[in-house]
């Protein structure tokens, strides 16, 4: 019996690692690469979570710790379309994604690093001023990455490959948060967080590995270009934006659904620690149940995508992530929250998939980076406002009813896609 056990474990690995027979696009060593990447983005992204709640321990303050999500904002903002429209033209975007994720990566290291030689109050100013310049990188890697695997999976493997990714990412991400909560609780701080972050940014060197040894068509020539004024690129930019209905339409309504999740974000690590008094182990629990959950969630909805079309997995989704903060709000114990966790985790995997599906059928071949750049524009303005209302609310409101506040708004954007036109979205074209 454990022989067939093992075996059946075995065949599943095997399977899960190979090409999906319904994927018959996807070639056999990127999507290898991509699953192994995942691996090393899971280990290093572990200290994502506890970041937040490291510049709490140090004394940060709500805006300080705000700071994190309006910083990329910012960035992503002011350069995400200048960006797009220059990775557009490199005949291969390949090392861009690589290098940019490492970068991203090894910013976890430093922060360790960081904590390690500064006293608390300059440490704070420390990490805050690194995860600065890591927002370059992460601008970067945000274009890169939805063209990437959009390349490499087509129209009718994208909800199978980041399925596959996405889950081992969760699995890898929650067994480390596993051992990363309780080495926390067990060491004493700071001198474990550094270790842990230290630690955990070796996985940007196993990402980085495996992302640059992905295969994709290179670009076509790029045609050289008129010089115009800086008044008609940005006219000749928006005219070809609008032009695509069903783009415009969906990013709208996805700006204000995640403007509710980017306003919960930086509140969510502050009512853990100050308001309900999680210790890292019990953080570290929240981020294993949203983890591991995540991984059934892929299953699911990928399931149900097949069965009833994605939008019934956009529906159902954007309603059930919407919950989430409501949730926590109203919770006075960690323990509801972790069972929360739990069943966001479901949602967010179906969310993800289905943004990033809806997304891409959206754009059209020829102008990949472009108007992914735009949509990302669209996304980080509403991470740019919300960090800064976010300690205004938190004053005013309280935390719990802040985070009921932020679940409002995105229910708002829930509403906006039920009250949406069901009609057939036909591929703009991708290039594989």
């Amino acid at each position: 019996m454990r022989l067939l056990n093992l075996r059946a474990i075995s065949s599943f690995i095997y399977r899960w690692f190979n090409v999906p027979q319904t994927a018959p696009e996807i070639n056999r060593l990127n999507f290898r690469n991509v699953q192994i990447d995942a691996i090393g983005v899971g280990l290093a992204s572990t200290g994502g979570p506890f970041l937040p709640v490291l510049l709490t321990r140090l004394g940060a303050n709500t805006l300080e710790v705000s700071m994190l999500t309006f910083m990329p904002a910012l960035t992503g903002a002011l350069l995400a379309i200048p960006l797009g429209q220059f990775l557009e033209t490199r005949k291969n975007i390949i090392p861009w994604f690589s290098f940019a994720r490492l970068g991203v990566l090894l910013s976890y290291g430093f922060t360790g690093l960081l904590v390690l030689f500064l006293p608390e109050a300059s440490a704070i100013l420390g990490i805050l001023g690194l995860w600065a310049v890591a927002t370059v990188p992460q601008t970067i890697l945000s274009i890169c990455f939805s063209v990437v695997m959009n390349q490499i999976a087509g129209s009718r493997g994208r909800f199978e490959l980041m399925s596959h990714r996405w889950s081992i990412l969760g699995f890898t991400n929650a067994s480390t948060a596993l051992i990363a909560g309780q080495f926390l609780d067990r060491v004493a701080f700071p001198l474990n967080h550094q270790i842990c972050f230290i630690t955990v940014s070796t996985g940007g060197i196993i990402s980085f590995y495996f992302s640059s040894k992905i295969v994709i068509p290179d670009n076509p020539p790029q045609i050289k270009k008129v010089r115009t004024s800086l008044k008609e690129q940005a006219v000749s930019y928006v005219r070809l934006i609008y032009r695509e209905k069903p783009f415009v339409s969906f990013i709208w309504k996805r700006f204000i659904f995640l403007s509710g999740a980017a306003l919960a974000a930086p509140l969510l690590p502050i009512y853990y620690v100050r308001e309900i008094n999680a210790s890292d182990y019990w953080i570290a629990l929240i981020q294993i149940a949203a983890n591991t959950t995540v991984i059934l969630g892929y299953f699911f909805w990928t399931n149900q995508s097949r069965r009833k079309g994605s939008r019934a997995v956009l529906l159902a989704t954007t309603l059930g992530s919407s919950l989430y903060p409501i949730l926590v709000g109203v919770s006075q114990q960690v323990w509801p929250v972790v069972i929360f966790a739990g069943l966001n985790g479901v949602f967010s995997a179906g969310l993800n998939l289905v943004f990033f599906d809806e997304l891409m059928r959206r754009v059209p071949a020829d102008h990949n980076a472009t108007f992914v750049a735009a949509a990302q524009t669209l996304q980080y303005l509403s991470m740019i406002a919300a960090p800064l209302l976010a300690p205004i609310l938190s004053r005013w409101l309280g935390f719990g009813p802040a985070l009921m506040l932020a679940g409002g708004i995105s229910i708002v954007g829930f509403i906006l896609f039920v009250l949406e036109r069901s009609r057939p979205i036909p591929e703009s074209g991708v290039t594989v």
